[in-house]
């Protein structure tokens, strides 16, 4: 508690006690004025209202300020808190945040039937599920990508498949499920024979990689930069719409024959792909960024929501898989079911600011401008922040940076084992039974042990963050965690991976290594990489919280873009 005690005029020296350099109020020219005392860069800490409770009195013309409950230091003229404290205070900060102490004069309200956090669950759904489903129908863009409507003339190569193997074979039609075992790289009997497309020897999942890696990079910082120029609604509604007509678009071209303009489609599919990587970047980036000012569980319930998306993917995947007949009335479905959720998606998020517990959230704060250590503060203000209003149109980099350093470290490290494992490595494991025939082994294997059970391991992990919150922010039990996760590595090169060149050793002679495998894969990427998301808005100011969340969806980018450099890597050397 902070409140006022009169006295600091007499030069009564008690714990805890600030003297201002001025008379203050109506008694100034009474007291009279003294100089007011330099500022060392101890005494430039952030306020925290919700913690402290002033009340103004007179007595002399001075004022004093008390804290109860800070690690304070004083001198003749001025009380400061030390740098050994500044540890205790981030954590203090952060359990405020946590719980949620509202300002002076404001009662948080309560999130009645948990609206609010249905809706960012919701949010997280639909900010990954169209996406989702756009990578993972392969069988459609392979069968898509080539003229299935007749057979191509002799000598008008314009007319040849883009996607066929070398005996000039659909290779979906040979192995239904190939397109599972692929991943992020189809097999190499998978070739062009048209010279002019060689371009395209590259796979078509590999073009869509770099469209919708690149663009989003692009994207983050954009939307870092329009933080404080463009509102967070506009941002938010302007992609949903967007996404929203991509996937229209997408959904008409499904049941239309584009078997004379194959090239036309594999380029509009790119174009859209490339899109809809953008503009779900930007939602998904400004979603999160905007629960920074919510307390944890929003954050948790937005991030466990995109790994709904992911589970929900892949079980459709998985019916489609089993009961569909025709891959085209499996992908409308597909398309048509993202089409639905991107448009209740735009009405969940209208609906958001009609709930009090969200607009007591949502009130505006003025950008944030970050004192240096030599810039000194207003010398007007005793408790002078180290975060002042500004009219600054780009947030602060550095001090976000420099905050977030070791979350940031976790998060991209935490992506990076993950995305080097999942899907390129892990798609490639086969069961050790597959001469067997059965389904299991060889149609069920892969899209079971490898999509749906990472993903509801991820969303296990996600969830229990919910209810626990350890290790915390600063320690040093959450890097070791997630250095540990190294260890997965060699894990799963060691399964029954095929095809092997270089390691011809498989260690782990059972189809249970895989799944367990697998599943402490997705386990330990949703709860630390969770944790690492939601801890870093909660460890700036208010005023920084949506440009943070810009930030941490930055790290998560990174990482993931070095794990998929890295799989093709490791792909060569096993």
């Amino acid at each position: 508690m902070v409140f006022l005690l009169p006295g600091a005029a007499q030069g009564e020296h008690k714990p805890g006690v600030c003297k201002t350099g001025s008379s203050g109020g109506r008694g100034g020219a009474e007291g009279g004025a003294r100089p007011a005392a330099p500022r060392s860069p101890e005494l430039q800490w952030p306020r925290r209202p919700g913690r402290r409770r002033r009340r103004r009195q007179q007595r002399g013309g001075d004022m004093a300020i008390v804290s109860e409950d800070d690690d304070f230091h004083h001198s003749s003229n001025s009380t400061y808190r030390s740098a050994s404290s500044s540890l205790r205070a981030d954590q203090e900060a952060l359990l405020e945040k946590v719980l949620g102490h509202p300002p002076p004069g404001l009662q948080r309200p309560e999130d009645r039937f948990n609206g609010a956090y249905i809706i960012f669950f919701s949010l997280g759904i639909g900010g990954l599920l169209p996406w989702n489903f756009f990578v993972t129908a392969k069988e459609y863009w392979i069968f898509k990508l080539q003229n299935c409507s007749s057979p191509a003339p002799e000598g008008d190569p314009e007319s040849s498949d883009i996607l066929v193997s070398e005996d000039g074979t659909n290779p979906t039609k040979r192995d239904p499920v190939s397109a599972f075992r692929w991943g992020p790289s189809p097999p190499s009997s998978v070739t062009s024979v048209v010279p002019s497309l060689v371009c395209l020897q590259n796979y078509f999942e590999s073009y869509l990689t770099i469209a919708s890696t690149v663009p989003s990079v692009l994207c983050l910082v954009a939307n870092f930069l329009l933080v404080n120029r463009v509102p967070v609604h506009v941002r938010v509604l302007a992609s949903l719409t967007v996404m929203l007509t991509v996937f229209v678009v997408m959904t008409v071209l499904v049941k239309v024959d584009t078997s004379s303009w194959t090239h036309g489609f594999f380029a509009v599919t790119i174009m859209c792909m490339a899109i809809l990587s953008s503009t779900s970047t930007i939602f998904n980036s400004s979603v999160f960024g905007m629960t920074g000012s919510f307390p944890m569980r929003n954050s948790q319930a937005l991030i466990s929501g995109g790994a709904m998306g992911g589970t929900i993917s892949a079980v459709a995947s998985l019916v489609d898989l089993a009961a569909a007949s025709d891959v085209t009335d499996s992908t409308l479905v597909f398309f048509l079911t993202a089409d639905v959720f991107l448009g209740l998606c735009i009405g969940f998020y209208l609906l958001l600011p009609r709930l009090e517990y969200a607009r007591y959230y949502m009130r505006p704060v003025c950008p944030a401008h970050v004192f240096s250590g030599e810039e000194q503060p207003p010398q007007d203000s005793p408790n002078a922040p180290l975060v002042a209003p500004s009219h600054s149109p780009v947030p602060p980099l550095c001090p976000i940076l420099k905050k977030t350093a070791s979350l940031g470290f976790c998060i991209i490290y935490l992506f990076l084992i993950t995305s080097l494992i999942f899907p390129a490595i892990s798609t490639n494991i086969e069961s050790l039974s597959k001469d067997s025939g059965s389904l299991w082994t060889t149609k069920f294997f892969v899209p079971l042990t490898t999509f749906l059970l990472y993903n509801f391991a991820d969303l296990c992990g996600r969830q229990i963050t919910a209810w626990i919150q350890v290790p915390g922010p600063r320690s040093k039990v959450l890097l070791g965690l997630v250095l540990l996760r190294t260890c997965l590595v060699p894990l799963f090169v060691f399964c029954n991976y095929h095809p092997r060149i270089h390691l011809r050793t498989v260690v782990f002679q059972s189809d249970i290594y895989p799944v367990l495998f697998i599943s402490l894969l997705g386990l330990s990427n949703g709860y630390l990489s969770t944790l690492a998301l939601i801890y870093g808005p909660k460890i700036v100011p208010r005023e920084l919280a949506e440009a943070t969340g810009v930030v941490m969806s930055f790290y998560v980018c990174v990482g993931l873009v070095l794990g998929s450099a890295g799989s093709a890597l490791l792909m060569h050397l096993i």
